[in-house]
């Protein structure tokens, strides 16, 4: 593989930016499918995908939305066209017959209730990056967010209890005048190590 160039690099990183406001152009679901294309080809483990997203976008999902969240997170998940809850299905291993046919994987997690919650909160998570690098390469501007009461989210969006937050992402086009200055990053011999 060719490596990218320094425009696409600074597109997906070090010129992006976790946006707190955004114009109010609606993102159409023709992107959100393509932005769904696009994540699924990320790696989890066993191929596990256990990754759930709610694309909240109408005033009626905003509001039931909104008492979950920080007050801090109100202004901006509201004027963003998409918020999207990022979940994780409790019993992804039910989809591994067809997603992982290397061997029959199911029984390891459906017999395991740790191993499994687990596994779901690592891909979900991994998932939930793949999205946010997704959305940068589609051309959006995203805010992710752990400020808000998961129970309050899980009651509202996932009563069944097969399905739990993760994280939420605001997305859209961001307003680069709402930024707050860029936060420094570790440096190479702070957080890293060769063995």
């Amino acid at each position: 593989m060719t490596p990218l160039n320094d425009a696409a690099l600074a597109q997906l990183f070090t010129a992006a930016r976790s946006h707190n406001g955004f114009h109010p152009d609606p993102i159409p679901g023709a992107t959100l499918e393509q932005l769904y294309d696009l994540l699924k080809w990320g790696p989890t483990s066993m191929n596990c995908q256990p990754a759930r997203l709610v694309f909240v976008t109408s005033p009626e999902a905003k509001a039931r939305l909104q008492p979950a969240l920080s007050p801090g997170n109100v202004a901006k998940t509201l004027a963003a066209p998409v918020t999207v809850i990022i979940a994780q299905d409790r019993q992804f291993y039910d989809q591994l017959p067809e997603q992982f046919p290397a061997y029959d994987a199911r029984p390891l997690f459906a017999s395991n209730p740790e191993l499994a919650a687990s596994t779901a909160l690592r891909n979900s998570s991994l998932q939930g990056a793949y999205l946010i690098l997704a959305a940068r390469a589609l051309g959006l501007d995203c805010g992710p967010m752990s400020g808000f009461d998961a129970a309050a989210v899980d009651a509202a969006f996932f009563p069944d209890g097969r399905h739990t937050v993760n994280f939420l992402c605001n997305l859209g086009r961001g307003q680069p005048e709402k930024l707050h200055p860029r936060g420094p990053r570790l440096d190479f011999e702070t957080a890293c190590r060769i063995c």
